[in-house]
């Protein structure tokens, strides 16, 4: 008997189906993954599982018996538990306090809140995963994956029998997913079923004991994963049909990699020379025209301040920027007017004004222009038609240029904050983890939108903690470690030298 199991399950939004008579089951002590594009169904799906969402339609069972969740606190206190792929901390409070908002506190006020007993539940918790926890530190201050494990205690409070992740690896160094594998294997191992959503074949072929594909809000496949492999799971996510691409011009098709450019002679697009900040000490690079720098490393070696820096949200301690022959003193203003392109690394955080529509959005960066202005007022006629150009010319799957953002798929989201990065024919690019949580047909369209871009002869900074992303798209890759720019090597430098100069060794 499954532990918990999905029939005909039926979701709509107005006119919109995003689930459609879905069938689902979980077994204890499995893994179970879900994948599909953006925009498939998958966290309707599980939105609808951990009570979030109630079904439109259809029925779930729960050990065989059927259920209806009023809430997400009805699902926990049913046993289910869910990880965001967005974590729901309060930075400013300690690792305690926030397992303690979580808690049952059904009887009496704050003065009651049984923080002793909380706290000694996640103790134990932690010790049987291996776990050791700073209690008393902000949860702002720590590294994502130590806040990962805050919302996986959070997520066992209590009889937890099912586990439901949401992208979990996305947000984590290459460091961090294998000790995210092994609590998970753990987990399975008790007893518990985990459902598993992630957009990257590899993790689901190594993770997984089966797996479901959605697209379009239907199952499409139901598979054994030890019978499958990358193209087939590829296959059954996107179907026949190719990924979308960008206009005419791209010199990425098929997936294929196509010999870049190279970069042009003359004057760099960007030159840096002798940047300190925070962790970053004494850099210098240059960047051509129509060439994408790549920046390895592993996450929390000075990306940040680098990428924080070249988008104007921190000012250097010292160095020298120039765009072209021009200093630049980086503020976000001044990076916009130097034709500087930024694709952030957090799209709702730092790229997206949620709450927002798709025209307001993408009129950010351009409102000051004077073709978008009529005396004092913006030309609200002409932004919303430069919005529908973007929206056609980027693909972004939409109701209308009215929607909004908080609305559309992942995929969709990162191709609001690429659109809006591209559309200006900006001279050099920021781009920061551009797919980040994304499927492989929307990966495929963002490395097509950058080529498309370097063709154009704009400069590229690419800041990835993907290492097959950086290899894949660079014309040079350099490694940064402790905030030293340790080489400037070709991408077709051998791996175990690129993981030398990741460590610490100089070119």
């Amino acid at each position: 008997m499954p532990l918990l199991e999905a029939r005909a399950l039926t979701r709509r939004f107005g006119n919109f189906t995003a689930l459609d008579t879905v069938d689902f089951d979980l077994r204890a002590g499995e893994i179970h993954a879900v994948l599909g594009e953006n925009g498939a169904g998958k966290s309707t799906l599980m939105n609808v599982l951990s009570g979030l969402l109630r079904p439109s339609a259809g029925e779930l069972l729960l050990e065989g018996q059927p259920v209806r969740f009023a809430s997400p606190a009805d699902a926990t206190a049913q046993g289910i538990g869910m990880v965001h792929q967005h974590f729901l901390l309060v930075p400013p409070l300690s690792i305690a306090e926030n397992l303690l908002l979580s808690a049952d506190k059904a009887k009496g006020g704050p003065l009651s809140w049984p923080l002793k007993s909380v706290l000694a539940e996640a103790q134990a918790l932690a010790k049987s995963l291996g776990w050791n926890l700073p209690w008393d530190a902000l949860s702002g201050s720590l590294p994502v994956g130590t806040q990962q494990r805050i919302e996986i205690l959070k997520a066992l409070r209590g009889q937890t029998k099912i586990l439901i992740f949401d992208e979990p690896t996305a947000v984590l160094t290459p460091t961090e997913t294998p000790e995210l594998f092994a609590t998970l294997r753990q987990l399975a191992a008790e007893g518990k079923g985990i459902v598993f959503i992630s957009h990257k074949l590899d993790e689901v072929l190594a993770l997984s004991e089966r797996v479901t594909v959605l697209r379009r809000g239907k199952v499409v496949a139901r598979l054994t994963t030890a019978e499958c492999d990358a193209g087939m799971l590829a296959e059954a996510m996107v179907g026949s049909q190719p990924a979308p691409q960008p206009p005419p011009g791209t010199l990425w098709v098929g997936g294929a990699r196509i010999p870049p450019p190279g970069g042009s002679q003359g004057v760099a697009s960007l030159t840096i020379q002798n940047l300190t900040l925070g962790k970053l000490k004494n850099i210098s690079f240059t960047v051509a025209p129509s060439e994408i720098l790549g920046f390895a490393g592993v996450d929390g070696n000075g990306q940040t301040e680098l990428a924080d820096c070249l988008s104007g949200m921190r000012q250097p301690e010292s160095g020298e920027i120039r765009v072209g022959e021009t200093p630049l003193k980086p503020t976000p203003k001044a990076v916009r007017e130097a034709q500087i392109g930024v694709i952030p690394a957090d799209r709702q955080k730092r790229g997206l004004a949620l709450s927002m529509t798709l025209t307001e959005n993408l009129t950010l960066g351009v409102q000051d222009s004077p073709e978008f202005r009529k005396s004092i007022f913006l030309n609200a006629k002409a932004l919303r038609a430069r919005a529908e150009q973007l929206i056609q010319r980027f693909d972004i799957r939409a109701e209308g240029p009215e929607s909004r953002v908080s609305s559309l798929s992942g995929g969709n989201q990162q191709k609001v904050v690429i659109a809006r990065a591209l559309s200006g024919e900006p001279q050099v690019v920021i781009a920061v983890n551009p797919t980040r949580g994304l499927d492989v047909g929307a990966i495929s369209y963002v490395h097509a939108a950058l080529r498309e871009a370097q063709a154009a002869g704009t400069a590229i900074v690419l800041i990835s903690t993907e290492l097959d992303e950086v290899l894949t798209l660079s014309n040079r890759v350099a490694v940064l470690f402790e905030g030293k720019l340790m080489g400037i090597v070709a991408p077709e430098t051998p791996r175990e030298e690129l993981g030398r100069l990741m460590g610490g060794a100089e070119a």
